[in-house]
């Protein structure tokens, strides 16, 4: 008797707690953007520059085409010091507003994993120059974005997310007016967070 109601409690969980084609999924997650800097392209990287980790809050938004395909819009803001030779000289805010197109592998199951791929525009602003070097940011960028994640449910129509993403980001630099290089920050992008379909 115990079994079966075990059993009764896990459908009834399964059963319509995960987005069909036509739903609106919503999720906020406690986001870790970890910079995988490389200033190779930066003078030569003489200073060996690195930039710094943010934590951040996202909110994301999906929307279920069929029942295993979706479109995916990220949103969020992180600020990342920038350092060279581990002496802070300067930060830099960043806006990467990120949109994939993603397959959802078992969307009638348990679990729901699923795999992403599309792209990225990222803003720069926010700069600050703590360096003699006089340095600033040239352009936003384009690059492409790659994603995996699984959804749990906790209710019908509530869920626990887990969720990695690989984005390349890069900005050209100036110092003094004079382009100087490339800097390519290429974070990888950690969540957890609770969705809820609509």
């Amino acid at each position: 008797m115990k079994k079966f109601a075990i059993a009764a409690i896990l459908a009834s969980l399964s059963a319509g707690a995960f987005a069909a084609q036509g739903d609106i999924i919503a999720r906020l997650r406690i986001t870790e953007v970890k910079a995988q800097a490389s200033g190779d392209k930066l003078l030569n990287d003489p200073l060996h520059v690195n930039v710094g980790n943010d934590t951040i809050p996202e909110l994301d938004f999906t929307y279920m085409l069929t029942n295993n395909i979706g479109a995916e819009l990220i949103l969020g803001t992180s600020k990342h010091d920038i350092t060279a030779n581990g002496a802070k000289i300067g930060s830099v805010k960043v806006l990467p507003p990120t949109l994939t197109l993603q397959y959802h592998f078992n969307p009638e199951g348990q679990f729901r994993p699923y795999a992403g791929a599309g792209i990225n525009y990222t803003r720069f602003y926010g700069f600050k120059d703590d360096s003699p070097l006089n340095l600033s940011i040239k352009k936003n960028s384009f690059g492409p974005a790659l994603q995996v994640g699984i959804d749990m449910p906790l209710t019908k129509d509530v869920f626990l997310n887990l969720d990695m993403k690989k984005l390349w980001i890069k900005t050209k630099v100036q110092s003094n007016g004079a382009d100087v290089g490339t800097l390519d920050i290429n974070p990888l992008v950690t969540s957890v967070g609770i969705g809820m379909k609509f």
